[in-house]
């Protein structure tokens, strides 16, 4: 059994590497979750993930994270976890946002996997 050695990620590097909108790509792996990084302006779609929760870090930006029942603004340096089951949409209405997003591996963006972006490796 071979073991891998730890080794540094530049997110810096790794959002260089990519420029499409609500697209993720994987930048770690850990416990049987991705940590993704995504892109995002414009709206994404109303979805919700039946089986994990889901956490939003914004790096730069503002992403406006709306629920049925209100609207979250979560700005740099904040994060969000949204429950399994709630109904979100993501949107970005001004500019653009660099995000790092937790998921369990193979998790479907859109909560289903007929319409979702697949996460790719950066």
């Amino acid at each position: 059994m071979s073991i891998d050695m730890p080794s540094k990620v530049s997110l810096t590097d790794k959002f260089d590497a990519f420029s499409d909108h609500w697209a993720p790509r994987i930048a770690a792996r850990y416990n049987g979750n991705e940590v993704r990084l995504a892109k995002a302006s414009g709206d994404f779609q109303w979805h919700s993930h039946p089986d994990s929760d889901e956490l939003f870090l914004v790096i730069d930006g503002e992403l406006h994270m709306e629920f049925r029942t209100h609207t979250e603004v979560i700005g740099a340096g904040e994060l969000i976890v949204v429950p399994k089951g709630t109904e979100h949409f993501p949107r970005v209405p001004n500019g653009e946002v660099k995000m790092i997003i937790i998921d369990p591996a193979d998790t479907p963006n859109t909560g289903d996997a007929a319409t979702a972006t697949k996460a790719i490796e950066v």
